[in-house]
């Protein structure tokens, strides 16, 4: 019960100060908007397709989450522990008696429960507003709860990313910039890497073989996967978006691919804290 109260000291007091963040503040009202743009241009033609308005849009945010999200979640986690270094706090903070997993626990439930607010109230506005002009739709409604549920999977993945990172240098400024290509490797150019493989190699093993299992290796793709996939028999999707329904193994494997990736990498920032000498 010690060990609880601890990790929630130190979460309280991470989410005041990450709330107050203003690039996450920015960052969410960015969010807010692109979700409105999309719920109503992407659902102008949901009776033409035979799907809710409330479908579609949730196909449509799942694009735009793979980019939105771990932004977010990066811009909350940078300076975790490079941030304590550089200020000189850090020696303090580790002077309590709060063990030094329990000081990273909290730290990374904190920015959780403030990604957690941020992707609710983005997606939750538009999410209302859709229902408000085009009316209910229960499969709609799973639809947009699986996509709040499995984006905050997402960005907590990206946050535990970031808080390796930011144990990894003692500067904020140089955690900032290899948190910028971390985002830049694996949400743009992954993609780019993999569609051209597409065009050389044609519709041949790498096509069939190779590229369904570097999609749900990559985070960012395993999300969209499995969403587009649970979306795909209401809002049919085409282009690469269109994968899942020519998987070689079920969608299921793209979340626990998501799972994995936030195992391996709160644990191997935990490792990295553990071994921080102040």
């Amino acid at each position: 019960m010690k060990s609880l109260s601890r990790i929630a000291a130190v979460a309280n007091t991470e989410t005041r100060l990450a709330s107050r963040n203003r690039w996450v503040l920015l960052a969410t009202l960015i969010l807010v908007l692109f979700a409105l743009a999309l719920a109503f241009l992407g659902a102008g033609p949901a009776g033409s397709r035979g799907a809710s308005a409330l479908t579609l849009t949730a196909a449509s945010l799942a694009t735009l989450s793979v980019y939105l999200i771990p932004l977010i979640a990066l811009l909350l986690s940078y300076e975790t522990i490079a941030g304590e270094i550089e200020r000189n706090t850090l020696p303090l903070v580790l002077a309590t008696p709060v063990r030094r997993s329990e000081i990273l626990i909290g730290k990374f439930l904190g920015h959780i429960a403030v990604l957690s607010v941020a992707t609710v109230v983005g997606y939750g506005i538009a999410g209302a507003a859709v229902t408000l002009v085009h009316g209910f739709d229960p499969g709609g409604a799973l639809a947009w709860t699986r996509l709040i549920v499995t984006g905050i999977l997402l960005g907590a993945v990206f946050v535990a990313i970031g808080i390796l990172v930011s144990a990894s240098t003692p500067r904020v400024g140089t955690a900032a910039a290899l948190l910028v290509g971390i985002w830049l490797l694996l949400v743009v150019l992954y993609d780019l890497a993999l569609l051209a493989g597409l065009i050389v190699d044609d519709g041949g093993m790498f096509t069939k073989t190779i590229f369904p299992l570097l999609v749900v290796a990559n985070p960012g793709d395993a999300f969209r996967l499995f969403n587009l996939a649970a979306l795909e028999a209401s809002a049919p999707v085409a282009g690469t978006d269109g994968l899942a329904r020519s998987l070689p193994f079920p969608p299921a494997l793209a979340l626990a691919a998501l799972a994995g990736w936030l195992v391996v990498m709160l644990s191997a920032g935990l490792a990295r804290f553990r071994r921080l000498r102040p």
